[in-house]
């Protein structure tokens, strides 16, 4: 056995000591050895392997099959190869995912030579983002093992990516009389790489007018104790706690009514917020009191002063007087605001970004899947989607919010959990992540279907302060659409019969409707045009017509009705 099988042996049986299911692999020279000894593991049925052309691709892969539930790992060669997994890398360190990354090196007496595809920065190319890094000569599992054991998180930090970083030397291909690696040792039971230990349950007491704010992976002990302690229950999409008698459908529309959102005393945050201004405005304000409910010391926070608590629950006794005159308050308002919401878009006569998140989260089933692309649709879903339905799982890379890679990760989620999957992005998440459709050939193609919104370009600026400046000063439109609109024309179509992956254009609700009740066996794409020069004034009849709405309904309910508010919209 020569010394780079060894090295690649112990590698392999770190990870399926680790409990590793899906390793996704980029085809090249120096990882050789690990392309070889992961064959024999897939062929002994210990993990499997997913073969990806593009290192970006396959990064963004493996960080959707990590979030199905148990770390997994890209391997590529050395070089450029390594550089382009960073994207992931950050995602995955900002969003508390446990990414496993294997790079191929050369030995270190050639870094820092002529020697092809080799580079002094390989080995902390990623930095402070991993929570382990190991770049060993030195076959040996135990230290591999530490290392792929931090992925979980340890000693209080959250999960996230480690690093492992292999010096291989030539011969790079199995001896002609070796026989295989000797068997890595059987995988572990699978478990939640999520839960962390709780350390103490903080009571809270009764009294201020408190929201529950379940950012980015809070989970459902957000909606427990919204319904346990009767507050409003603001929760993003992806928080895994939105549904419930307490969810607030259109809430960011309400926080800037000044008889709810400037009447909020206290605020409850699990999870990670990040995907509206009403909310971070109202995190930011130093009359509102911050409790963060989370077992991670290293937990982000606002850049503000906050209570930072492990576990949190309300005081016994169940909902005062206080609490619950607030808590029908926002019940009123939300009925009012839905109601006017989905009167505008019942009106509407062909598919918008919001009409189409209400439809696709109308037929969402339980045991589905929904990967929501950053910039606007899962602001559109956060908006007009509702309450969820139960047993259907939302995930989005919320980490650092990039469009890049979504369809990688919806499908390597559901290459991993065997879910039938919906992945709702724009036509840039699309455009962008265009080459996660190329897979090798006899590859199983999974339960995956893509609802791409083509309004040709960033739509979400229109709904920003460049969007508005555009809207005021005409002689800026030109200098609006270069800078942020950028508009194009590609052809979805012909792009998707490229990568041989069928293609429907819907141009009607009841298309849309149709399209989303059978989806097409395998991967396919439902495109849907849209207009966006028309968005900003949409989403202000939407704002103006929820708010006159909710002011009439606190007012039949004996509430004060608030002024009109004056702010724009903003995501």
């Amino acid at each position: 056995m020569t010394s780079s099988q060894a090295v690649a042996d112990a590698a392999v049986s770190a990870l399926v000591g680790a409990g590793v299911r899906h390793v996704v692999l980029c085809p090249g020279s120096r990882s050789a050895p690990l392309a070889y000894r992961l064959a024999d593991a897939h062929q002994a049925g210990l993990l499997t392997v997913w073969v990806r052309h593009d290192e970006r691709v396959a990064a963004f892969t493996a960080l959707g099959m990590a979030r199905a539930g148990a770390p997994a790992a890209v391997v590529t060669t050395s070089g450029t190869a390594v550089a382009n997994l960073h994207p992931a890398v950050l995602e995955a360190h900002h969003g508390g995912v446990p990414l496993i990354v294997i790079s191929a090196d050369r030995p270190p007496a050639l870094r820092g030579t002529w020697a092809n595809q080799t580079t002094e920065l390989q080995s902390d190319l990623f930095g402070a983002a991993l929570r382990a890094r190991l770049d060993t000569v030195h076959p040996d599992a135990g230290p591999m093992s530490d290392a792929l054991a931090a992925a979980r998180g340890t000693a209080g930090r959250r999960p996230g990516p480690v690093h492992l970083n292999l010096c291989l030397e030539e011969p790079l291909v199995p001896a002609a009389a070796d026989p295989g690696a000797p068997r890595p040792p059987e995988p572990p039971a699978i478990t939640p790489w999520s839960s962390a230990p709780a350390r103490s349950v903080t009571t809270l007491p009764a009294g201020p007018r408190t929201v529950v704010v379940a950012g980015d992976g809070a989970g459902r002990q957000a909606r427990d104790l919204a319904e346990a302690a009767g507050w409003p229950l603001l929760a993003e999409p992806s928080s895994g706690a939105r549904g419930g008698p307490r969810v607030i459908g259109p809430y960011r529309l309400l926080l800037e009514l000044p008889e709810l959102g400037e009447a909020i005393e206290r605020v409850v945050v699990l999870g990670r917020p990040t995907l509206s201004r009403p909310v971070t405005r109202v995190l930011a304000r130093p009359d509102v009191e911050v409790v963060l409910a989370s077992p991670h010391p290293h937990w982000p926070v606002p850049p503000r002063a906050v209570h930072r608590v492990d576990l949190v629950e309300p005081a016994p006794g169940g909902p005062g007087d206080r609490d619950r005159d607030w808590s029908d308050r926002w019940t009123t308002a939300d009925v009012a605001a839905r109601a006017a919401l989905d009167g505008l878009l019942d009106a509407e006569t062909r598919p918008t970004g919001l009409t189409l998140a209400r439809a696709l989260a109308r037929a969402l089933q339980p045991g589905e899947s929904l990967i929501a692309a950053s910039s606007n649709p899962i602001r559109d879903l956060d908006l007009a989607g509702g309450a969820l339905p139960e047993g259907v799982r939302v995930l989005a890379n919320r980490g650092l919010a990039g469009i890049d890679g979504t369809v990688s990760t919806a499908i390597g989620h559901v290459l991993a959990s065997g879910r039938p999957t919906r992945a709702l992005v724009g036509d840039l998440a699309f455009l962008h992540d265009a080459g996660a459709l190329l897979a090798p050939l006899g590859e199983r193609r999974p339960q995956l279907q893509v609802v791409v919104l083509n309004d040709a370009g960033g739509g979400i600026f229109s709904l920003l302060e460049y969007g508005e400046l555009a809207e005021r000063d005409p002689t800026e439109r030109e200098r609006f659409d270069l800078l942020f609109g950028t508009p194009h024309a590609a052809d979805l179509a012909a792009l998707c019969r490229g990568y041989g992956v069928p293609h429907r254009r819907i141009d009607t609700l009841a298309e849309l409707d149709a399209a989303l009740a059978r989806p097409h066996s395998g991967i396919s794409v439902v495109e849907v045009p849209a207009n966006r020069d028309t968005l900003r004034a949409r989403h202000e009849a939407i704002r103006a017509a929820v708010g006159a709405a909710v002011r009439a309904a606190v007012e039949a309910a004996g509430v004060s009705a608030p002024p009109a508010p004056a702010a724009p919209p903003n995501p």
